[in-house]
């Protein structure tokens, strides 16, 4: 019988830890944004908790209500959105949040002066009417200073182009459930280990690889997508031993987990416009905006298929946008398909 591998304990860090040390770094620092990255931390292992029981609980299947997305809110859901609002304002730092299970900004405090400095976005539950099939789910924020010439925290100071996030990260959960984050300084992963309650640093200084063999999007709406997606589409589907293609199909249907496959092993995902979501349907401010800066940190690139992802200034919370996100090589050649460039 093989041995069970066994990490080398004197190499673990958490998450707390690796936050800490990062603060070191900074001079100057005043540990507000660790406090508020240990905040939605703690949050995730609570909606975390909270998932690992679905099937045994009543949580599974919807509310009956029909959140700002025109969408059926599934209890966990809702369940999620609490439990992020509920330790952000308990810890203080933060002072705004937007949330897609949210028609409108939550503040959490009106004089800043004593108050949080920081406004957290975020899709507390994505992917979960997946949850009901036991498929993963995920959690997305995005995090921005307060800006300076705002008294009072509103909607118009969380409306910020995502080239301004201080901080971005997403919680899959999986097999096992994974914290990913930056702050502008790479990209690192924390797996939870359950056996002591603590997320431990699995994957530091993640790079995404410039090309992978992986590509993620709804073919079911193939006929809705405009001709140079179509053409891209056959493209990737066409026998060619030198760039080995075809490629693999994988999408799951939770943006979290696909993405974060194709973060790891390379691929493209891609949520396009369509006839009848000619503005895409995924959320630039918490969704799209946080991963396009992770996969930038990465290596890889995101894009609306005509411009960076990053560079956007959105003129609403819940503004949606086509998303064309992944492996940098893979991303261009879509590009030059939607821009009806000579493709080699």
């Amino acid at each position: 019988m093989t041995e069970a591998y066994m990490p080398d304990e004197r190499h673990i860090m958490t998450l707390e830890q690796f936050i800490i040390d990062q603060q070191e770094r900074e001079p100057g620092a005043t540990g507000a944004f660790s406090r508020l990255l240990r905040d939605v931390s703690i949050a995730a292992k609570i909606v975390n908790r909270d998932i690992r029981r679905a099937g045994l609980v009543d949580i599974f299947g919807t509310t009956g209500e029909i959140n700002v997305q025109g969408e059926t809110q599934q209890k966990l859901d809702a369940l999620a959105h609490a439990e992020f609002v509920r330790a952000l304002k308990r810890g203080g730092e933060c002072c705004l949040i937007g949330s897609e299970e949210h028609a409108e900004a939550i503040p959490l405090s009106t004089q800043t002066g004593a108050d949080g400095k920081y406004i957290v976005l975020m899709d507390p539950l994505d992917g979960s009417s997946n949850i009901d099939v036991n498929v993963s789910v995920g959690t997305i924020f995005s995090i921005y200073y307060l800006p300076e010439e705002y008294g009072e925290p509103d909607l118009d100071a969380a409306l910020q182009p995502g080239s301004e996030q201080i901080g971005a990260g997403y919680v899959v959960y999986g097999s096992s459930t994974m914290l990913v984050y930056t702050t502008g300084n790479g990209v690192n992963g924390f797996t939870l280990d359950p056996s002591v309650g603590e997320f431990l640093l699995s994957h530091p200084s993640i790079t995404t690889p410039k090309q992978g063999q992986v590509y993620s999007i709804n073919e079911g709406n193939t006929d809705s997508f405009e001709e140079g997606l179509q053409e891209y589409i056959r493209w990737v589907q066409h026998h060619d031993d030198e760039s080995k293609r075809p490629y693999k199909t994988r999408y799951i249907g939770s943006f979290v987990s696909d993405f974060h496959r194709n973060l790891l092993k390379g691929g493209i995902y891609m949520y396009p416009a369509t006839k009848n979501n000619k503005e895409g349907k995924l959320r630039l401010m918490y969704e799209s905006n946080p991963l396009a800066m992770i996969v930038e940190q990465a290596g890889g690139r995101a894009t609306d298929g005509h411009q960076r992802i990053l560079d956007i200034v959105p003129d609403k919370l819940h503004q949606r946008t086509p998303l064309f996100i992944g492996s940098e090589d893979m991303v261009k050649k879509a590009e030059s398909f939607l821009k009806k460039e000579p493709v080699a």
